[in-house]
């Protein structure tokens, strides 16, 4: 078990984390990496899609950055998910194969 620190690297690597003091059956968070698009490509309800125009840059196409996703206990995806102050603290970081 490792801190946050290594998780981040473990992440960067492409690896999958997790804490093993999590309470939830198969959570974990990985890296996704970022993605450049064409505006006209953004998918409907997507928020890239009803500002496309605002945040396109000058050559048309969308900039999506790279972000941490969880997978949550009960199996569906939170994208963008954000570390809490415990998370950050905690040395019960694994890699989840």
């Amino acid at each position: 078990m490792e801190s946050f620190s290594a998780a981040l690297t473990w992440l960067k690597q492409g690896k999958k984390v997790a804490r093993s003091g999590w309470n939830g059956k198969g959570m974990w968070v990985a890296l996704t990496p970022g993605s450049v698009f064409a505006k006209e490509g953004a998918k409907e309800g997507h928020a890239a899609k009803h500002r496309a125009d605002e945040i396109a840059t000058a050559g048309g196409d969308i900039v999506l950055l790279p972000h941490i996703d969880m997978r949550s206990a009960d199996g569906s995806m939170v994208i963008g998910w954000l570390a809490s102050q415990t998370d950050l603290l905690s040395d019960d970081w694994v890699i989840v194969d």
